[in-house]
């Protein structure tokens, strides 16, 4: 006899590469009963157990972050962005700020993706903010950490992004020779990865590198 779900997850990103793949997984997943995102535009698609929350990130309303486990796949490049504080805004204050705000609503579990490189003290702007974001999560009283670094992501973006395409390219023509940990990896495995062990009990903080996430 099937345990009836009862959990909530929060997802950010839900418009993203990872983040639709994993929202996808999630609502057809026997763990859940209510699948949250935090959106600043509608989802082109709807879910019984999906539950869309119009919500700005600069403004946060804590009580909107009420959930079990936190998915955050928030992530955009300083292009998009504009620049480097705009980056930073995105792929650093918004995940602290929603961290917190969940643990103060009972969140127990936080999961997030970096990028493979991610080093708090790296000379690299990207890798540096991606460390310390990490750094900064670990320091808050969650019971499970999951920290997930791919390289490249692999999949169909909404957007164009030129230099993912060419580096896609390159990974194909060149995978052989790769290093495990630097070979592209696709978003539905991260999002997977993500989904089946933060099911696991896990306590503490948990690196999960690009190379280990192959096998989901």
């Amino acid at each position: 006899m099937t345990t009836p779900a009862y959990k909530t997850a929060l997802v950010l990103g839900a418009t993203g590469l990872v983040g639709e793949s994993l929202t996808h997984q999630l609502v057809d997943s026997p763990f859940y009963s209510n699948v949250k995102v935090l959106v600043r535009k509608p989802l082109s698609w709807q879910h019984p157990r999906l539950q869309e929350i119009q919500f700005d990130f600069d403004h946060p309303n804590g009580l909107l972050t009420k959930a079990d486990d936190i998915f955050c796949c928030l992530g955009t490049t300083i292009k998009k962005a504009g620049s480097r504080e705009a980056f930073r805004k995105v792929d650093y204050q918004y995940p602290l700020d929603i961290a917190r705000l969940s643990l103060a609503n009972g969140a127990q579990q936080f999961a997030i993706v970096t990028a493979v490189g991610a080093d708090a003290k790296s000379s690299i702007f990207y890798n540096r903010v991606k460390g310390e974001i990490e750094r900064d999560l670990a320091s808050l009283p969650y019971s499970t950490l999951l920290i997930f670094r791919p390289s490249l992501l692999l999949g169909e973006r909404a957007e164009n992004r030129f230099g993912e395409r060419v580096a896609t390219t390159f990974m194909k023509l060149f995978n052989p020779i790769i290093p495990d940990k630097y070979k592209g990896v696709e978003a539905s495995k991260v999002a997977n990865a993500m989904l089946q062990t933060m099911q696991q009990g896990l306590t503490g903080k948990h690196i999960f590198e690009s190379d280990a996430l192959q096998q989901y």
